[in-house]
């Protein structure tokens, strides 16, 4: 839990975005408010048009299920292991019990089609059921249920009919072909676009709603509704069980990290969207509002560690093949897709929603799949090694895409682009992409060894030299630092990912100077900023919070050069700006200790398992030197996103 004292859950217009829970069935997501409501959720998947809005704006569509009276919750808790939601209420004199899911049950055949699953199915498939159930513990309690679906972000009116009685009912709206099927052991009225429902509670009673959308039947009793429950509940956890997490005290961390991890996977074909929302501001009533609903190439190297890390190696190996369908489909990279592979990412804005605290304009789609930015060859290629080096080869499909991303690299790496950061004004000689082009040659050659193309491995080697030789000639500043772009002074936080790659070594004094300069001179009480606004042309106006997947780099790179203890207390203070239910939004306001930007952050959570598996191994160092065993870390892997594998 946080303590900042900043940090109370409150109902207001809009609640503050770290008070939202997040559950999923790795198809669907939804985010709930702590009234009760489902505010954000689309279909029939993660990138579809809001069905549930209040997030972006209060008129949008929203599914409430909770006391009748508008209260705070008691708490609020994630079912051990799972992405079940129990919130507990006390209104008036009586206690109940919450819990909200989105049903995962077996497999059941279903006919191969275009939405279909492109990875090999589990025995586990999203049933496409959000279930509610409630239980009161003690006294009484008035309560409502209150479903007002509002299609296309907003701009299509449902209208409700009875199915067969009052316990069944179903929402439809013109021009949009997605039924939602209401069931419910309380008696519903239907009010306009509303279906509402009120009873009073009374101690031992249980009652459930399940809002349903495919073909599977939802739960008709509520015997049958905590069945599934329960058995969603065991998905969950035997999918955690699969995982190896250290004896420490941040296991919970990670665990939970992992969890959102999975939770912000697309099923049916691997790739892990960066975020489920659109348009949460990075800053107040900020124009900063970009739609993070599909799945960046350079995600792929981070995500692939942190889950070859942990033991999900079945997760990490999909998410490579569904970049490397993407590679064999396309005659140039995208730095960014669709979930399901889509390339055509266009922009626009939806005029109708205000915005979260009237933060506008509200954006769909991302015309950053239009930029060029060079840094995707060295994601991909790092992607390639980190499988290979897992699986013990390469492929026959791979090969050839390996050899087109690195001559893609060398073709392009003395341009300017756009960046990690994807700004959009003028394009620059950005030092992180001119690095991670070199990443593209190193980890081809490395490559190229295992497959003994000789040949081939020492060209690419020297043109990996090239590249470093150039980095070091042109982005280093008069004091030894590293700048964000060539000619420039300024620092940015992607910087730190050189030692992370290793195109240096840790103890090389640019190294060294870069990481405590942004430690001193890029950070915000001690949380650090990507870039200074007002020093980077990124083609907006305002200022931005910290960047909490920048800090965690910092605790990483902390941990490279030997500033452990500083490593150490970083982590715990980013560990301590979690949300009371563990997630991370995009940034901190380190003054309120509010969460901005989209959420929850699949990148953040990437970040968070390396650095804290960063300090884990810190640890277990200085205790095998303190028991006199070995003194020296045992060998990293050279050239991994995060220094290298790390057995526990």
């Amino acid at each position: 839990m946080n303590d900042h004292p900043e940090h109370t859950p409150r109902v207001t217009a809009f609640p503050r975005i770290d008070d939202y829970a997040f559950i999923s069935d790795s198809e669907v997501t939804a985010l709930i408010a702590p009234s009760g409501a489902i505010e954000w959720m689309c279909l029939p998947r993660m990138d579809s048009p809001s069905v549930f809005g209040a997030i972006l704006d209060r008129s949008a569509g929203s599914f409430r299920f909770a006391p009748d009276d508008i209260a705070t919750p008691a708490d609020r808790r994630y079912i051990p292991g799972t992405m079940v939601m129990e919130t507990s209420w006390r209104s008036g004199e009586g206690w109940a019990t919450v819990r909200d899911v989105l049903l995962v049950g077996p497999w059941r055949h279903q006919q191969p089609g275009r939405s279909a699953h492109r990875r090999a199915p589990t025995d586990y498939d999203a049933e496409h059921i959000l279930l509610r159930i409630v239980h009161c513990e003690t006294g009484q309690i008035q309560f409502v249920l209150d479903c007002q679906p509002a299609y296309d972000y907003g701009r299509a009116r449902a209208t409700w009919e009875y199915l067969d009685s009052y316990h069944l009912a179903q929402a439809d709206a013109d021009g949009v072909d997605l039924p939602l099927r209401l069931t419910t052991d309380l008696r519903m009225g239907i009010e306009g676009s509303r279906a509402v429902a009120r009873t009073l509670l009374k101690s031992g009673d249980t009652r459930f709603c399940a809002l349903s959308w495919g073909s599977r039947e939802a739960p008709e009793t509520v015997e049958e509704a905590n069945r599934r429950l329960v058995g969603t509940v065991h998905h969950w956890r035997h999918w955690l069980a699969g995982g190896r997490f250290p004896d420490h005290p941040w296991s919970a961390q990670l665990t939970r990290s992992a969890l959102t991890l999975k939770g912000l996977t697309f099923a049916p074909t691997g790739a892990i969207v960066a975020a489920p929302t659109t348009s949460l501001p990075e800053t107040p009533g900020g124009e900063r509002n970009w739609d993070y609903r599909y799945t960046w190439v350079r995600d792929s190297a981070f995500a692939l560690w942190g889950l070859y890390t942990l033991g999900f190696n079945w997760e990490a190996n999909d998410y490579f093949s569904h970049i490397i369908n993407l590679a064999e489909n396309a005659e140039d990279m995208q730095i960014v897709y669709g979930i399901g592979g889509e390339t055509d990412l266009r922009e626009h804005t939806l005029d109708n929603l205000r915005g979260y605290e009237n933060a506008a304009p509200v954006r769909v789609g991302n015309d950053a799949y239009r930029q060029r930015q060079h840094d995707v060859w060295g994601a991909a290629l790092d992607s390639v090694y980190l499988y290979a080096r897992h699986q013990d080869q390469i492929d026959a499909r791979t090969w050839p895409l390996l050899r087109w991303a690195v001559k893609s690299a060398l073709a392009v790496w003395r341009e300017p682009d756009h960046g990690i950061w994807e700004v959009r004004g003028k394009p620059q000689h950005f030092t992180s992409s001119k690095v991670m082009c070199w990443v593209a040659a190193d980890r081809g050659a490395r490559l190229a060894r295992i497959h003994q193309d000789f040949e081939r491995a020492a060209r690419w080697q020297r043109a990996a030299d090239e590249i470093r030789a150039d980095v070091c000639a042109n982005a280093v500043d008069s004091r030894g630092v590293f700048t964000q772009y060539y000619g420039s002074t300024a620092l940015d936080a992607s910087t730190l990912l050189i030692p992370l790659v290793r195109f240096l070594p840790p103890d090389d004094e640019r190294v060294r100077k870069t990481v405590l300069a942004i430690a001193d001179e890029l950070t915000s009480d001690g949380l650090v900023l990507r870039y200074r606004t007002d020093e980077t042309d990124d083609g907006f106006a305002g200022a931005e919070g910290t960047f909490t997947i920048c800090s965690f780099w910092l605790v990483s790179a902390l941990s490279e050069i030997g500033e452990n203890h500083h490593a150490k207390q970083l982590c715990e203070k980013l560990l301590g700006y979690a949300s009371p239910l563990g997630l991370y939004a995009e940034e901190i306001d380190p003054v309120t200790g509010r969460h901005w930007g989209n959420y929850p952050q699949a990148f953040t959570h990437l970040a968070l398992i390396n650095a804290v598996m960063h300090v884990v191994r810190d640890e277990q160092i200085e205790l095998r030197t303190a028991l006199g065993g070995e003194s020296i870390a045992p060998r990293l892997d050279d050239g991994m996103l995060t220094g290298g594998y790390i057995h526990i």
